[in-house]
């Protein structure tokens, strides 16, 4: 028997271990952040997909659903720091990245970082603030670094950033320009608890909050792991071939002004890896295109909409029709 034959199955087993060790991790996360984030599993493993995927998060839904809450359970089960910024029209993007400070001790200027040295950032509210401010994020979220006057600060790793806004408020706002958009691996909507479990809340929480009893359940060494363990899962030709034929059909629809980019579809199959280690798979199926499809490329293409409110939910009901029309592979 050869080498390489000899080495093959062990290559095999260091694999399977490396996917199974990070499906433990997910779940372990998802368990921990749904103690705080009731009836909403769902969300919680689609933030925890974006997490594994290396990616960020956009929250967009109206006050009070809870999007705060998972941004902050979030850090508390990895265990790391967590930075809350409230963007607003008069914030600059040094208020976001740092800047040079005069020290006339020494007579000279030191980089003093803003609240981008975090590793989950919550960027609340971030389309109330200038496109100016808005774009201070770009380099950070896309290289995990940022840049003042020449000089290069990497960023915390891991980092990520749980952006929101509120869709149905748009007085004093500032749309996210496309090239924004695009940093977010995800956009979802918490919604409303389910009425049993809303009616528990009301029952049993009484000024206490739950975020009190959350710590630190997966180290950021078992994340960095977990992270690796993506490129070990199998994403067969075929359904890249129906990955790619739907970011195809949004470039060819009638109903978008704007296809999703080449961008657009490294980050569908780089979250389709992800989903799949969360359900507890080594191996990606059509079903996790389908259930992602939606939040990762509606954000990312553009739907003539005469009202603004309704423009998200007409992309995403653009990418549902697409997926009827692309053929799935058996």
């Amino acid at each position: 028997m050869s080498e390489a034959a000899i080495e093959h199955p062990r290559a095999e087993l260091s694999s399977a271990s490396m996917t199974e060790s990070a499906t433990r991790v997910a779940h372990v996360l998802v368990a921990n952040v749904e103690r705080v984030l009731e009836g909403k599993r769902d969300v919680v493993e689609l933030a925890v997909t974006a997490i594994l995927a290396s990616g960020h998060l956009l929250v967009e839904d109206v006050p009070g659903v809870g999007k705060t809450t998972l941004a902050r359970a979030l850090a508390a089960s990895l265990g790391v720091t967590f930075r809350r910024l409230q963007f607003t029209s008069d914030l600059m993007p040094s208020d976001v990245i740092g800047g040079n400070v005069y020290d006339p001790n020494t007579g000279s200027f030191s980089f003093r970082p803003g609240p981008v040295f975090t590793n989950v950032l919550l960027a609340d509210e971030i389309n109330r603030t200038t496109p100016k401010t808005q774009s201070a994020l770009l380099e950070a979220m896309d290289e995990g670094q940022v840049s003042v006057e020449g000089e290069t600060h990497v960023l915390d790793d891991p980092f990520f950033v749980v952006a929101t806004q509120n869709p149905e408020d748009f007085y004093g706002t500032y749309p996210l320009p496309e090239s924004q958009l695009d940093r977010f691996l995800l956009r979802i909507h918490i919604g409303y608890p389910p009425a049993d479990v809303e009616r528990r809340i009301l029952r049993e929480r009484r000024g206490r909050d739950p975020l009190d009893s959350i710590s630190s359940c997966v180290s950021v060494e078992q994340l960095r792991q977990a992270r690796a363990a993506l490129n070990h899962v199998r994403v067969e030709d075929v359904l890249l071939d129906y990955m790619h034929a739907l970011v195809l059909a949004t470039r060819s629809t009638p109903a978008l002004t704007l296809g999703a980019s080449t961008r657009a579809a490294l980050a569908l199959e780089r979250a389709v890896r992800a989903r799949a280690l969360v359900a507890g798979r080594r191996f990606a199926i059509p079903e996790d295109v389908e259930q992602l499809a939606g939040c990762v490329l509606a954000h990312r293409v553009r739907v003539e909409s005469p009202d603004p409110r309704t423009a998200t939910e007409d992309a995403e009901r653009v990418i549902r029709a697409l997926l009827e029309e692309v053929d799935v592979p058996v």
